[in-house]
Parts: structure tokens; sequence; C-alpha cells
């Protein structure tokens, strides 16, 4: 018959006691605490960066729509010039060439109106994506804002942790509250 023996070091029962132990306390809340708002701050910034991207596109999409007007404006000055040189050549031409000018004249004139449509268009959809691209910074401010509050909570909880001083366990989770409420105002766009 054999008899199994179990020769356990020190250095076993310790990792055994550490295993069994959980974080109580300061440390154990300050630690679930930080893994937490790492999560919803890292989720924050991502949303952070992603609207800032939104935004400039949204002010790209404006900056092409203004150029776009101002070449349709450019091409409504060009027709305007035509269409005064022909009303010089109705003040200046023979009774017979009169009716060819005129025509020239009021097909310009149609003309200026069709491209001033246009230009006033693009006008207004340049307007549309710099307020739709404004709005997108202010929202990607307030999840910076909330990114910045949970990751100053972050730093709070080590100190506390490295202090034990509960006041500032409790400004954490101030500190916290602040960065999900700026959070929860940028996800509902205010």
């Amino acid at each position: 018959m054999s008899e199994e023996f179990e020769v356990r070091g020190a250095h076993e029962d310790r990792l055994d006691e550490a295993a069994e132990r959980e974080p109580k306390g300061m440390a154990g809340q300050l630690a679930v605490m930080t893994a937490i708002l790492a999560t919803v701050g890292a989720m924050f910034s991502y949303m952070a960066g992603a609207t800032q991207a939104d935004a400039g596109l949204l002010k790209n999409d404006a900056a092409i729509r203004k150029t776009e007007a101002s070449n349709q404006w450019n091409f409504y000055q060009a027709k305007s010039s035509k269409q005064n040189l022909s009303e010089l050549g109705q003040q200046l031409a023979s009774d017979a060439r009169k009716p060819f000018f005129e025509g020239e004249i009021r097909r310009y004139a149609a003309e200026k109106a069709e491209i001033k449509l246009a230009a006033e268009k693009f006008e207004k959809e340049s307007t549309e994506f710099d307020e739709k691209s404004e709005a997108k910074m202010h929202q990607h401010h307030r999840w910076a804002q909330a990114t910045t509050a949970l990751q100053i909570a972050i730093a709070m909880a080590a100190i506390a942790l490295l202090t034990k001083r509960r006041w500032l366990e409790k400004a954490v989770f101030v500190m916290s509250g602040v960065g999900l409420i700026v959070g929860g105002l940028a996800y509902l766009h205010i």
C-alpha cells in the first residue's frame, strides 16, 4: 500500500490565501469602479472621435457646396455680361438686327434665372451642412468632456487608494457621476 503525501511550502499556502481573498472595502470598490470607468471612458472616447470625424466630413460637404455656389454665381456674372453686351448691341444695331439682340437678351435673362436658382440651392445646402457640422462638433465636445471627467475620476481613484482617504473616494463617485451625466447629454445631443 502506498500512501500519498503532499508536502506544501509556505509559498503555496500564501498563494492559496491570496486566491481565496476577495478585494474588500475601499480597495475592492475602487478596483471595480476603475474598471467600469475605464470601459465607459473608452466608449465615450470612441464616440468623441466618431463625431469629430462626422463633423469634418459635413464641413467638407459645406465647402464643396459653397464652391459649387461660387461657380454658379461666376456663371451668372458671365451671362450678365453677355446680356449687357446684347443690350448694347441692340442700342447700336440697325433696326433689322434689333430682334436678334432682343432674343439674346431674353435668352440670357432666362438662363440667369435658372443659374440663380442653382446658386441659391447650393448656398442653402452649404448652410445646412455647416449647421449639421456645428451640431456634431458640439456633440464631440460633450463626449470629450465626459471622457475627461471619467479620466479625472480614475486618477482620483488611484490617489484615493494610495492615500486611503474616504472623502477622496466620495469625490471619485461625484466626478464619475458628472462624467456619466455629460455623456448622457452627448448621447441625447444636448
